[in-house]
């Protein structure tokens, strides 16, 4: 039986690749662990306590109705990110406008984070997969400032790090450092994240497609082409295209990333 390796002795390791964040990054993915456990821990007492499960009353800036999970997610990836040292601000699903951090030890910090604290949260009534989405920039207004607008909305090429964690069957963290993509899979004996799913690709020749159907007559004529196409296509052997589609971003990219497929 091979040893398991812990995320944190995956960091290590390749922290090399990275010498400009003499470890800032790695402690901001230990953040994101640390913050994902709450979470997990919350997401396994669902439907034991009233005061996890149904709408919080408010609506988000997607305009989406909140959910009491999503409130208790963001507040504890903010509350975690907040008292790291490394990140200046974040910018959440969650919230209308940017968060910038007060303390001068938080505008020390040289990172930013967006995230979705609870991604699919309309499927936290019916105990069905979630999860939660990250991005990490360096910022480029002045250490020792505020974090501003202008640090959130830099270009996705620009990022030092991006991920989710799934909370499904099991919590599996997935990220990426531009750098291949590994996956990892919270032990609860342990409390530990190991890697279970290293250097994961996608398969070439996917066999899935995932969208909201129930949307089709308002989308654009070549994408309701190319659905028809794989609806077509399930009565001929050559083509055997399934439609998987979960409503949770996290959970369908998840699966397709394993077995190859579109998400829309």
């Amino acid at each position: 039986m091979s040893k398991l390796v812990t995320l944190s002795e995956f960091i290590l390791d390749r922290q090399a690749e990275f010498p400009f964040a003499t470890g800032e990054l790695s402690r901001i993915l230990h953040d994101i662990v640390l913050a994902s456990k709450i979470v997990t821990r919350d997401v396994r007492r669902a439907g034991l306590t009233d005061d996890i499960l149904g709408a919080e009353g408010n609506t988000n800036i997607q305009g989406e109705q909140q959910q009491k999970l999503d409130v208790i997610a963001d507040k504890q990836f903010i509350k975690v990110f907040e008292a790291s040292g490394e990140i200046c601000g974040i910018a959440s699903e969650e919230n209308d406008d940017v968060v910038a951090f007060e303390s001068e030890k938080a505008q020390a910090g040289k990172y930013v984070v967006l995230f979705d604290p609870l991604d699919g949260s309309s499927n936290i009534d019916v105990n069905v997969s979630i999860g939660t989405i990250f991005s990490i920039y360096r910022r480029i207004s002045p250490i020792g400032t505020k974090a501003t607008l202008e640090d959130m909305l830099q270009k996705g090429t620009e990022q030092v790090a991006a991920g989710y964690v799934l909370y499904g069957s099991s919590t599996m963290l997935v990220y990426s450092t531009g750098c291949g993509v590994n996956g990892f899979t919270l032990d609860p004996s342990i409390g530990e994240f190991c890697l279970s799913h290293p250097n994961m690709r996608m398969p070439e020749d996917g066999r899935l497609y995932a969208m909201n159907e129930g949307n089709i007559r308002i989308c654009e004529e070549g994408l309701r082409e190319y659905i028809a196409y794989c609806q077509e296509a399930d009565a001929t052997p050559l083509h055997p295209y399934s439609g998987r589609y979960i409503g949770s971003l996290v959970a369908d990219f998840q699966r397709n990333l394993i077995k190859g497929g579109i998400y829309i």
